[in-house]
């Protein structure tokens, strides 16, 4: 088997090949949390909702599908971490508790499936990182939505109507971005 074969060899993400140290480790780390407190930046209001749309779920999809699931739930807890101790970099530049909480706390599950799930190598075709980015959505909502009715007092099914529906589009839109994105970027690390 050729180097590059091996390198795109299904049990390996993106961030395996680097030189592996204990040093790149946490530089993916402290990279991945603050790529995803950039991307949170990037915020557009949503009219009747208490939630942005934001590049952050997309930026936690990708440090958790090229990180790989140890680093990518490190990376997004620190994110978390570091935001409810104050840094401003949620959305908006937001920090601590908000209604919007919930969807950060599903960011870090989805971080750690979609890192599994790169391990077994659905970040290596288009259809297959498809499916693993609906699953990492699936689970952020998962936790989101319930959350925010929680966190805002109303029902259930008001919070899927402000805090889901209105995401659905920009959801699929970032899948498209992920689909052409990682299995290019192994196809790049194949040469």
């Amino acid at each position: 088997m050729s180097t590059a074969a091996a390198s795109a060899s299904p049990g390996r993400v993106l961030a395996d090949l680097l030189p592996a140290s204990r040093v790149r480790d946490v530089a993916l780390v402290l990279g991945g949390a603050a790529l995803t407190g950039l991307a949170a930046q990037i915020a557009v209001p949503v009219p009747g909702s208490p939630v942005p749309v934001t590049g952050q779920t997309f930026a936690a999809l990708l440090v958790g599908t090229s990180l790989g699931a140890r680093r990518g739930v490190f990376a997004l807890v620190l994110y978390a971490l570091a935001g409810l101790a104050g840094v401003p970099w949620f959305a908006d530049g937001s920090a601590g508790l908000s209604v919007s909480f919930g969807y950060i706390l599903g960011m870090v599950l989805a971080s750690a499936a979609v890192g599994a799930l790169a391990r077994r190598g659905a970040d290596r075709s288009v259809w297959r990182t498809a499916g693993a980015m609906l699953i990492g959505e699936a689970i952020i909502y998962a936790v989101g939505v319930p959350y925010l009715a929680y966190a805002a007092g109303i029902p259930f099914a008001t919070a899927v109507s402000v805090g889901l529906t209105p995401f659905l589009v920009g959801d699929a839109v970032k899948a498209l971005l992920a689909m052409g994105l990682l299995p290019t970027a192994w196809k790049y690390a194949d040469r």
